[in-house]
């Protein structure tokens, strides 16, 4: 059991490390950390607290923000839907829910970014404009998430097909 738990731990932790790098805007494993964990970590409490310390950790690593708040509930969230696709592992439902969670980060970190910033007028069409002005970000969110979401479920799962340790539950 220890060896599972240290592995989806270290597994997730150096895939956040892909946020230190430089790599195009917004294209980083945020979602695929929390969808990762969510579906196999066994202890919920475990499930958000490895992702979220190494969310944390890259954060302090690239500095704090103002719409934190928002993308740790929408981690969060995301973290959930991990849940969902725990007990049917399939391609079809982690691609689902890849897509599901980048749409809904995508959702929730542009309300905040409107929310907390001065760019926009706090008015129905100032939201309109932060998320419009989005738009060209969530090419890289998805393909990030739907990148990062395959090295993770993938290596893993390549991982448990040599490593007998690694299938039982944490």
């Amino acid at each position: 059991m220890k060896t599972r738990l240290l592995t989806l731990s270290l597994m997730i932790f150096a895939i956040a490390m892909f946020r230190i790098l430089p790599h195009p805007p917004n294209l980083s494993p945020v979602a695929a950390m929390a969808l990762f964990g969510g579906a196999y970590f066994a202890d919920k409490r475990v499930a958000f607290l490895v992702p979220f310390l190494a969310l944390l950790f890259s954060d302090l690593l690239l500095g704090l923000h103002d719409t934190m708040l928002y993308v740790y509930g929408g981690f969060a969230l995301t973290v959930g839907i991990g849940f969902w696709v725990r007990n049917r592992l399939s391609a079809g439902r982690i691609a689902i829910a890849a897509v599901a969670s980048s749409v809904l980060f995508f959702i929730i970190t542009n309300f905040g970014v409107w929310l907390t910033s001065a760019l926009y007028p706090m008015t129905f069409d100032g939201l309109v404009q932060a998320y419009v002005a989005a738009i060209p970000f969530f090419q890289n969110s998805l393909l990030g998430n739907l990148v990062f979401t395959t090295v993770l479920f993938g290596g893993f799962a390549l991982l448990q097909r040599n490593v007998a340790t690694l299938s039982e539950n944490v």
